[in-house]
């Protein structure tokens, strides 16, 4: 990453933040729910695209939660 941290990348480190007290399954699901209920398209498709160019930037539940919706 160029040192910025994207809007999506932030609200998604910020999400898994009300989760980490689920099992991780449990967690990740819920943040898919959340994403999926809540963010628009575009919004989603930039944080698969960040998932895939920077997984380190991500709470770990994040790409667990990206991969649910993937499948969508």
């Amino acid at each position: 990453m160029s040192g910025q941290t994207s809007a999506q990348v932030r609200l998604a480190n910020e999400l898994a933040v009300h989760f980490h007290h689920e099992p991780p399954a449990v967690a990740a699901a819920e943040i898919a729910r959340h994403i999926r209920a809540f963010w628009e398209p575009r919004m989603r498709a930039e944080l698969l695209r960040q998932v895939e160019a920077d997984p380190d930037a991500l709470d770990p539940l994040v790409p667990a939660a990206a991969r649910l919706l993937a499948v969508d």
